[in-house]
């Protein structure tokens, strides 16, 4: 896809510093600019930063939209990508497992999506990198994680054990424990017995979480730790290293990240379903006590501008500042200092709302045309054939 050609977005409202401005936007060359360009009409839409999707596992749905299922992983992306660009999505982490779990979460499971991903990366419009969610009790792996991180260059790397989970599982909800197993072609004692052998390594997990946390800082890589249960829990994945706190699942969590300085992460399909589907805390009061920094896709690509209409109409948060914990608190989370605000010098990553149907338009993603529908698809197009 070939990059626009300079446009001067006219007549639309830009948002900035959680604000909307009645301004122009220059687009040329990639990036957000300040020179001559050719007008472009888009009277009654917003402009907005692109949004930054932290973690998002809804891509597994097209590479293995069946648990025995698995399609080609090279077109799998491209509908990834394209469903990306469809809700306003320009960068995205896939968060790929890594886990004692085996099957699509399994070490060779994630070698191959990021191999994939380092091959497709030309070719995607969007920003696709992956995270990497490592259980804690893998511990004869973490050589092979290294590896991995160096070959494909990981940035990020989210640390958690359902362990506990799976037991509990296994003990109360035997049923859903043997449905569980049998997606992965295993008979229920099968997997009870994975994750039995895996509980063993108990004592090793803290020094060897410690020891991989200092090398993957050496090779700057941002760690994160998911599922936080206590404060306990999260001072100690303070302690190593990863300060970011995905998904708490108490207040008391949210509230020693808070103190510490550490960003919160929580899914965006909570905000919009008005609660976790797991039975956790609910981000929307995290949110209105200012212990969440950030939304992030989860397991459904939709919600994120969704949580941001949905807090805007809640009167939780002002829209503008909604649309930041999707756009711009998120790139700073990561430390993309290029991308999460619409100013000059930026890359030109945005998405152009309509406010009536709240529904996104078009997305540009480093200056080329992602995606387009209605008027302000039609608008960019002819542009772009100009």
């Amino acid at each position: 896809m070939p990059l626009l050609p300079p446009i001067r977005l006219t007549g639309a409202r830009v948002l900035n510093d959680a604000i909307l401005h009645d301004a122009p936007l220059t687009l040329a060359d990639g990036h957000i600019t300040d020179g001559p360009a050719r007008a472009v009409d888009l009277s009654g839409f917003l402009l907005l930063p692109g949004i930054v999707d932290l973690h998002g596992d809804g891509f597994e749905r097209h590479l293995t939209p069946r648990p025995a299922a698995p399609f080609d992983k090279a077109r799998a992306l491209r509908s990834v990508a394209a469903e990306l660009a469809a809700n306003g999505v320009t960068t995205a982490w896939l968060a790929q497992s890594w886990s004692w779990e085996g099957g699509f979460r399994s070490a060779d499971a994630t070698e191959a999506l990021l191999q994939a991903v380092d091959a497709m990366r030309a070719d995607l419009i969007a920003d696709i990198r992956v995270q990497i969610r490592l259980e804690t009790h893998v511990v004869d792996e973490h050589p092979r994680l290294l590896a991995a991180v160096k070959r494909y260059g990981v940035d990020y790397v989210v640390f958690n054990n359902h362990l506990a989970e799976a037991l509990e599982m296994a003990q109360q909800k035997p049923q859903r424990f043997a449905g569980w197993a049998a997606q992965q072609g295993r008979h229920p004692r099968e997997l009870l017995t994975i994750v039995e052998q895996a509980q063993l390594r108990d004592a090793q997990v803290p020094q060897a979480l410690c020891e991989l946390a200092a090398r993957l800082g050496d090779e700057g890589v941002t760690m994160g730790s998911h599922d936080d249960g206590d404060a306990a829990v999260r001072g100690f994945f303070r302690s190593i290293g990863a300060p970011i706190a995905e998904f708490p699942t108490t207040v008391a969590a949210a509230r020693s990240a808070r103190k510490a300085g550490e960003p919160v992460l929580m899914g965006a399909p909570n905000v919009v379903r008005g609660g976790s589907q797991s039975g956790n805390i609910a981000a929307e009061g995290l949110i209105a006590d200012g212990l969440c920094d950030a939304l992030v896709s989860d397991y459904y690509y939709p919600a994120l501008s969704q949580a941001a209409w949905s807090l805007a109409d809640k009167r939780t948060l002002g829209f503008g500042a909604a649309w930041e914990m999707i756009s711009t608190r998120p790139a700073a989370i990561l430390g993309l200092t290029d991308r999460g605000r619409l100013a000059a010098g930026q890359r030109a990553d945005l998405v152009v709302m309509n406010p009536d149907t709240q529904s996104v338009e078009a997305t540009i993603s480093g200056g080329r045309l992602a995606f387009a529908q209605g008027r302000a698809g039609r608008q960019l197009l002819s542009a772009g054939a100009a």
